[in-house]
């Protein structure tokens, strides 16, 4: 197929563009033109600004293209500058879990109904999960349902995050700095970067309209992240109320999510128990211990 990535350049967008290219697919990625990793094969390259409506139009005006995955739909306006200039068959955007309104086990897909919600025409808001909303909302507006698909995750974690958030873990522990952690017990859901990437590729073939899941099926204790982490590096973690706080806070018992939906396409994703603690242990590696 004739597939445009919008993004893609970064972190689980490079095991995407990578399967894609295996997968015998023309790809063209379109960005501001900031990095252009090595891929696996050859990919066409555009440059523009994806907020810009007028940049859109120059660099795509009246294209086709088979699939567009949109890695970067960032509010409802990204959607309308896209979508108004550039016309193809399927669209994938990548959507977030935290567009569902609350946290509980098993969290299926059916929890945030896109077609119910009040669309706004907005920009990029502070609220990741009120903008990811509306990025899903308006896409309605320019295709039919049955033609989008939104692939929904979780936290993603893997050698290339530049997020820090397992690092903060880490070298808090290493560095023996109080950090105030408000929920050792709460179990949270999280995705490989392998699997966030793959999977989107995979949809390119196995297409799901509407939304979908994904994510590893075994939720972790951040409690026992950190009993592994303190256990590696032979130190005890500092948590106390003024410490410095953690990414994962604000988790109020369990967040983890149905996949069933993924699952029926023939994917399977990781057991968490697979990658994370290999993950751990290479973080600490590359981050070095401190004695």
């Amino acid at each position: 197929m004739k597939i445009l990535v919008v993004g893609g350049t970064r972190f689980f967008g490079i095991p995407m563009v990578n399967a894609l290219i295996r997968n015998g697919h023309d790809v063209t990625i379109a960005t501001r033109g900031n990095s252009k990793p090595e891929f696996q094969g050859k990919a066409e390259y555009c440059t523009m600004d994806r907020m810009d409506p007028e940049s859109v139009k120059k660099a795509l005006g009246g294209k086709h293209f088979d699939l567009i995955i949109d890695k970067i739909a960032y509010g409802s306006n990204d959607v309308k500058a896209l979508l108004e200039n550039v016309i193809c068959d399927k669209y994938i955007q990548m959507s977030t879990c935290s567009v569902y309104f609350n946290d509980h086990a098993c969290i299926s897909e059916d929890e945030f109904r896109t077609q119910e919600y009040e669309l706004r025409w907005e920009g990029r808001l502070s609220d990741y999960s009120e903008t990811k909303r509306l990025a899903e909302r308006a896409t309605l507006e320019f295709m039919d349902p049955d033609r989008i698909s939104f692939v929904r995750y979780p936290v993603v974690m893997g050698e290339n995050d530049y997020t820090g958030r397992l690092d903060f873990y880490i070298e808090h522990i290493r560095d023996e700095k109080p950090m105030n952690i408000d929920d050792m017990d709460g179990r949270m859901a999280f995705i490989y970067e392998k699997d966030a990437g793959e999977f989107i590729a995979y949809l390119a073939d196995y297409f799901v309209s509407g939304p979908v899941n994904g994510c590893s099926e075994d939720p972790v204790k951040i409690g026992n992240m950190i009993a592994y982490i303190e256990n590696a590096l032979g130190k005890k973690a500092i948590i106390t109320l003024d410490g410095d706080a953690a990414p994962y806070n604000g988790l109020k018992g369990e967040r983890s999510f149905n996949t069933e939906r993924a699952r029926q396409t023939g994917y399977h994703f990781r057991k968490l128990s697979d990658w994370l603690y290999p993950l751990i242990d290479a973080r600490i590696a590359a981050l070095g211990k401190k004695v």
